[in-house]
């Protein structure tokens, strides 16, 4: 994994030669470090009509970061394939994005630190009375996202019926529409400690078998503590190169795992320094 110097950023939605303004800042302090090359390809493009746009395509085989936004695995797969034929090959493997960018796959490796899940492969699957006799409260969420800062209910009571239960689960897949992806996770949920009003969550972005980066990922003041160092080296050594975990403190002062995910597609928290986070980046895939 030595001399890993290019990032691959998606375009611009009208200008294939400028990066997608929402990571115009990531772009900017990756080249502000001066440890990295970028290269832009097309992801809409590739989306919509199967093909790979890329520029400037090196002249010779190169290992690349992606930074950019979610794909479907069978997607990413194909990207990556595409990629490889341009001389480019990503650091993640499709495998290792499978695993962590849909969750009931990692879960059996987090499982004795986060909430306990039942999984059902799709929306007519679903058992409620089966949810309802494992979970006082549950949440909801497919294989990949929730639908979190919508109008969708943030948790059941397990005193839902089962005609509001349909309902509600008709709002979850217009919310979801094409991102949909997997089946139906039904998750315990848990009661977060919270500081003036605010979650105490943290992200960390594990590079190389390192945690590389530990950031707040709630908006929280500076004051709050961090995970126990002990928790977050407990993880450092699963089936991928990139990664993130995030973890929360619960109401009783323990701490869990929320979530998991590819750190090609997780993005960086809004108080977090991104100069930093690349020169990090770039040390810990070079070790």
């Amino acid at each position: 994994m030595n001399n890993i110097k290019t990032i691959l950023f998606p375009c611009d939605y009208f200008n294939n030669k400028e990066v997608d303004h929402d990571l115009k800042q990531e772009y900017e302090a990756a080249l502000q470090t001066g440890l990295f090359n970028v290269i832009l390809f097309d992801y809409n493009r590739y989306l919509e009509e199967g093909k790979l746009t890329v520029s400037p395509l090196p002249n010779e085989p190169i290992k690349a970061v992606y930074r950019g936004w979610m794909l479907k695995p069978e997607k990413y797969s194909k990207l990556y394939d595409l990629l490889r034929e341009r001389n480019i090959t990503l650091i993640t493997a499709p495998q290792e994005y499978e695993l962590f960018h849909i969750f009931p796959n990692v879960y059996p490796l987090l499982k004795n630190d986060t909430a306990k899940m039942i999984v059902f492969n799709s929306p007519h699957d679903i058992d409620l009375k089966v949810v309802k006799r494992e979970f006082n409260r549950f949440m909801v969420k497919d294989f990949v996202k929730s639908v979190k800062g919508t109008s969708f209910p943030k948790y059941f009571e397990n005193s839902i019926t089962e005609d509001e239960f349909s309902e509600q689960m008709k709002i979850f897949m217009e919310y979801r529409g094409g991102l949909y992806t997997g089946g139906i996770c039904f998750k315990e949920f848990l009661d977060l400690k919270k500081y003036d009003n605010r979650t105490n969550e943290y992200r960390v972005f594990y590079i190389n078998h390192e945690a590389a980066t530990i950031s707040r990922n709630s908006g929280q003041a500076d004051y709050t503590p961090e995970p126990p160092m002990a928790l977050i080296e407990k993880y450092k050594s699963l089936n991928s190169i990139y990664y993130t975990i995030d973890y929360a403190e619960i109401a009783d002062g323990t701490w869990k795992i929320l979530e998991a995910g590819d750190g090609q597609v997780s993005g960086l928290s809004d108080n977090q320094d991104y100069t930093a986070y690349f020169r990090a980046l770039y040390h810990c895939i070079n070790r």
